[in-house]
């Protein structure tokens, strides 16, 4: 069985990638930093009260995003819209995860809390999930771990399974727009947007080849919601002359 599903997975080429991609514990978290191009990423996994917005701003601003859904969101009959939307306005539509499994502990990255067959039987839900979309297998070429939180040897599943990991550039906190008041890393997101600004400005590469993560949905026990702040996001990054893309636009050579 093992063997059967890597078989599975390696039959399809991998996307072309630019020699300039950042890597860390295997995976891409930063393209080519000579140009002013960066990507918007969406996560969705239980919740997509923000997705409707979200897809409304990038229809406005013409720009092609890139979304990470997990299984679980793919089947969820509340969602089936939103993936046909993500669909038919031509984002990029990847796997993240089937059943949103942490992979490794969080006090030691490098243990590992499930084995290999198992991350991937899930990956092979996950992408027969996005295939009854639509989705041609040969169109996808990305992953997104769950929680994003991954080691070397995911990495290494991933890149056998014919697939690129990624993960959201750091020096920002877009990622901890999940928040609510009751955490200790909480961050309101008028101060998301702002650490944003302040990390465009103050790092000597600005957000070139940037992965910006966002969530497509926080769930209730936040009501300060940053995906309203897209429309002032989008603004600023045009403001300063960056264009935004999907990651094979932006990773390919």
């Amino acid at each position: 069985m093992k063997s059967g599903i890597i078989v599975f997975f390696l039959m399809f080429n991998f996307t072309i990638l630019s020699a300039q991609v950042q890597r860390e514990y295997g995976g891409i978290v930063r393209g080519d930093v000579s140009g002013k191009k960066l990507s918007l990423v969406f996560t969705g996994h239980e919740y997509a009260e923000g997705a409707d917005f979200i897809l409304e701003s990038l229809k406005k601003g013409n720009i092609k995003a890139s979304f990470f859904l997990t299984g679980d969101f793919l089947r969820n009959p509340e969602f089936e819209m939103l993936v046909m939307r993500m669909v038919e306005d031509r984002h990029y539509v990847g796997p993240h995860s089937d059943k949103h499994l942490l992979y490794a502990s969080w006090e030691d990255r490098e243990e590992l809390l499930i084995d290999k067959n198992t991350f991937l039987k899930d990956l092979k839900h996950n992408i027969d999930a996005i295939e009854l979309f639509g989705i041609p297998r040969s169109e996808i070429t990305f992953f997104l771990p769950p929680y994003e939180w991954y080691n070397d040897s995911i990495s290494k599943w991933t890149t056998e399974s014919g697939l690129e990991l990624i993960n959201f550039s750091s020096g920002t906190r877009s990622h901890a727009d999940y928040t609510d008041p009751s955490m200790p890393n909480y961050i309101s997101s008028r101060d998301i947007l702002r650490g944003i600004m302040d990390y465009e400005k103050s790092s000597s590469t600005g957000m070139n080849g940037f992965i910006l993560l966002v969530h497509l949905g926080v769930g209730e026990k936040r009501e300060d919601k940053f995906y309203y702040f897209l429309p002032e996001l989008i603004q600023f990054l045009r403001d300063k002359e960056y264009t935004m893309v999907d990651l094979e636009e932006m990773l390919k050579e």
